[in-house]
């Protein structure tokens, strides 16, 4: 008997378009308040209310890649055009500089922050189209910073750490699929190994649910694909319309349950939202701090 999977799958009719009027949304990324926080193509960062209303909160002036909030409460922001990791203080709205490198290397396209719970902060950077040259960075709580797995990856793009903050799943988007970082008890990285590859598609985001069940959102074809915690990959969502959700990139869970999936558009002006039965895992920066 082959393999099944317990996921649902689900159609366009089950997708709402939650907040439209963006510059062509790559990131989303869930406030502790329950707002949602999304990026321009011309460095804007939007602040998106509960009700989908959506402001101008901030502007880098370059070109907004990843975002994700610190568990202190601080934004860090991927911007492509300014080759750096920006600080957002959501109090002051200062932007600050937190990095541009590490090691001896620029970055040269940083893509996608995630912060574990001690407040460590890993960074894709992408490297250059179509060649095999990215790696992932980590700024320690300690100032430590580093090139933490030099790969070489095949376009490092979305990330997301297990449950249990022992591996890292890095999106490559040339593989094309996901590999997988474990993360060794001194914290230091061990061998890259991949998870899954989705033959003929672009994937770019990543989140894993309560269950252990990976979404991967795929630029091209539309489509949000499940790899559960059987290997089985299965398809979630694809529109084949490419207008409620087009070329997908970031994705991220949110809402009263943290059942709702939102789901960023470069394609168009839009956060789209699908709600999901298995609510998502709670990132680091989505704990209130004190």
């Amino acid at each position: 008997m082959g393999k099944t999977s317990l996921m649902k799958t689900y159609s366009i009719n089950d997708i709402s378009i939650w907040s439209d009027g963006l510059d062509h949304p790559e990131c989303v990324a869930i406030h502790p308040d329950g707002s949602v926080w999304a990026g321009g193509e011309a460095g804007q960062i939007y602040r998106i209310s509960t009700d989908g209303k959506a402001e101008v909160y901030a502007n880098t002036g370059g070109f907004v890649l990843g975002i994700a909030f610190s568990p202190e409460g601080w934004l860090a922001i991927c911007d492509l055009k300014k080759k750096a990791v920006l600080r957002l203080d959501l109090i002051s709205r200062s932007l600050t500089i937190f990095a541009d490198g590490a090691d001896g290397r620029n970055f040269q396209t940083p893509n996608y922050p995630v912060f574990d719970r001690s407040g460590n902060l890993y960074v894709s950077d992408s490297g250059e189209f179509r060649k095999q040259n990215g790696c992932v960075f980590k700024f320690s709580v300690d100032g430590k910073r580093e090139i933490w797995q030099s790969g070489p990856f095949p376009f490092t793009n979305g990330m997301a750490l297990s449950a249990a903050e022992d591996l890292l799943y890095v999106v490559s988007t040339w593989l094309p699929g996901v590999e997988a970082i474990p993360i060794l008890p001194d914290g230091s990285a061990g061998k890259k190994e991949v998870v899954v590859q989705i033959p003929e598609t672009c994937p770019d985001g990543i989140a894993i649910d309560q269950q252990g069940n990976l979404l991967i959102s795929c630029y091209a074809p539309n489509t949000i694909y499940c790899l559960d915690k059987k290997g089985l990959l299965t398809t979630l969502v694809h529109d084949w319309e490419s207008h409620t959700i087009c070329n997908p990139t970031n994705i991220a869970f949110g809402g009263p349950e943290n059942c709702d999936l939102f789901i960023a558009n470069l394609g168009r002006w839009h956060i789209a939202k699908l709600s999901l039965e298995i609510p998502g895992l709670q990132l680091a920066g989505q704990i209130p701090h004190e």
